[in-house]
């Protein structure tokens, strides 16, 4: 009991050392001076480890004797490594720091009462965690997550906000490096580490980013996102867990494989927010405006077909358009699904499920981020009559919940497939070869091309998955489109074919026919994919060769 109360007054006068500091600054009479503010916070980084280190050294002295008293083998080890408790309290500092100088702060974090928030905040945050790594090891992983995933959202936000908001566009130099930079923080979202360490980072900056979009909305419209989240959190949940109730992967693998979905959705999200503020971008040798892909579409194919009629034009533009959105949306789910499933795929089965999870994260993103979908079903169905309309509301929710929803499984579903055998390029073509095969394309091509096998087939399959998903995304939002193009608009299938008033034909919904192809025939297709023995063999998880390894673990 004795040495039980020197180590807790060891505890206690380390908690002291680091309220002091803040404290005395707080009695001088004033707040904090935007001169000083830097060196006000290394002072107190700097008094805060010391008195981490005196009471490291202090609860050594303490553990000694207490070993003394005791057995050897029979105490717990009584002593925290220092390094994760330095690393937590510097990357709070460093945060707190960065809020001050208004880095791209997060919204409740700006401003001055912001800064109070955000002391309070994370100083909270790294009291919890200090304490919870004094027990449990595995939190300085997590801890290193959280701190990487705040840093990279005040990241990104800073850029955005020199773009938007600044003059950062018409530098060149700020431009280029602006990209540059960008690329390699979006980069570091999906860096080498285990899935849960993964997720816990994508987490970290979606949660931010989403605090950060929602915390100046209106009280309505705020009202109506956090409904819409709610309601598309539900059919999100039942496509997992059907898609997962054969086949289980683990929750950590499961979570960043929606998390980088949601994720997939910003290349385009930021593109069109580059189009709607009218920003040009200007680098050395050249200026950018980005435009809508529509109308680069239509003034293409006005230029290419001039001598088509006006109505086959805008078709063509339709459809070039739809395919460039579906080019863009499946190569950024073709990346962020190979970055994730590193070292935690082990066949071609489990890249087919991960991608179906990044499918319907990016359909759960999708659903609440367009004021059209679900948020503009909460408000148009929900909020503004004056008795809910409760049919129309549910209509529209299921009806996109399973299409929608069905779309973006099935065409990345096809591309996890192909990206699958691209990941395992290596190990099938060691197969064919040992039975005297070959895969015909990629053997040509490398004979023709002087390339390795592996590197061709892999090439080969990667290309033919985007293609496919790209054509049968873009040509279901064509398809679901074309009755707006035409100029009888057609409502069934006899409207369409000109079918005489009493013909069977004119029952049929003109939107049955991609809803039946897509939802029927994409669970045929998915199925007959999964069904496939090859598919399923375990074939060990591919690793990076270039990892650093410990010695502990070596040993």
């Amino acid at each position: 009991m004795h040495i039980l109360s020197k180590k807790r007054a060891a505890r206690l006068a380390g908690a002291l050392a680091l309220v002091f500091p803040v404290l005395a600054h707080a009695q001088e009479g004033g707040g904090v001076s935007t001169q000083g503010l830097g060196m006000f916070f290394l002072a107190v980084a700097a008094l805060t480890i010391f008195g981490l280190l005196l009471t490291h050294v202090w609860l050594g002295v303490i553990s000694v004797h207490w070993l003394t008293l005791h057995a050897p083998g029979k105490g717990k080890k009584p002593l925290p490594p220092f390094g994760p408790l330095a690393f937590t309290l510097l990357s709070t500092a460093a945060i707190i720091a960065l809020i001050a100088q208004g880095g791209g702060a997060i919204a409740p974090f700006a401003g001055e009462e912001g800064l109070k928030r955000a002391v309070m905040f994370f100083g909270i945050a790294a009291l919890l965690f200090g304490a919870a790594e004094w027990k449990y090891r595995c939190v300085r992983e997590y801890v290193f997550a959280v701190g990487l995933g705040t840093l990279l959202t005040f990241a990104l936000l800073g850029f955005q906000r020199a773009i938007f908001a600044g003059e950062a566009g018409s530098d060149p130099f700020a431009v280029a490096l602006g990209i540059v930079f960008m690329a390699l923080t979006w980069r570091m979202l999906f860096g080498p580490w285990s899935a849960s360490i993964k997720a816990t980072v994508l987490g970290t900056f979606i949660l931010l980013m989403a605090v950060h979009l929602l915390w100046h909305e209106p009280a309505e419209t705020l009202k109506a996102h956090l409904i819409a989240i709610v309601v598309a959190a539900i059919p999100a949940v039942i496509w997992c867990v059907l898609f997962l109730q054969e086949h289980r992967q683990k929750l950590s693998s499961t979570l960043l494989m929606f998390f980088a979905g949601m994720l997939s959705t910003a290349p385009i999200l930021f593109y069109d927010m580059l189009v709607r503020s009218g920003v040009e971008l200007q680098f050395f040798l050249f200026r950018i405006t980005p435009e809508s892909f529509s109308r680069s579409s239509s003034a293409f194919v006005s230029g290419s077909l001039a001598a088509m009629p006006d109505i086959r034009t805008t078709l063509v533009s339709s459809l070039v358009t739809f395919m460039i959105v579906g080019l863009i949306e499946e190569s950024s789910k073709a990346w962020v699904t190979s970055r994730s499933a590193k070292g935690v795929v082990s066949s071609v089965d489990d890249v087919m499920q991960l991608a179906v999870i990044v499918a319907i994260g990016f359909a759960f993103a999708e659903n609440i981020l367009n004021p059209t979908y679900f948020v503009g079903f909460v408000q148009q169905y929900l909020l503004i009559p004056e008795s809910p309309q409760w049919g129309e509301f549910l209509g529209n929710v299921v009806g996109r919940s399973i299409l929608t929803s069905m779309v973006h499984i099935l065409s990345t579903g096809v591309m996890g497939y192909f990206l699958g055998l691209a990941i395992f390029a290596g190990p099938l073509v060691s197969d064919v070869e040992r039975e005297d095969r070959e895969y015909l394309v990629a053997y040509t091509l490398s004979k023709f091309l002087r390339l390795p096998e592996k590197a061709v087939f892999r090439m080969q399959m990667l290309c033919t998955g985007i293609v496919l998903a790209t054509v049968l995304h873009g040509f279901f939002n064509f398809a679901v489109t074309l009755p707006d193009l035409l100029p009888t608009h057609p409502k069934t299938i006899g409207d369409l074919l000109g079918a005489a008033p009493g013909s069977f034909l004119h029952s049929i919904a003109f939107l049955l026919v991609p809803s039946l192809f897509y939802v029927v025939g994409g669970f045929w297709v998915l199925t007959s994919l999964f069904a496939r023995k090859e598919n399923a063999k375990e074939r060990g998880v591919l690793t990076v060769t270039d990892t650093f390894v410990r010695e502990e673990a070596m040993a």
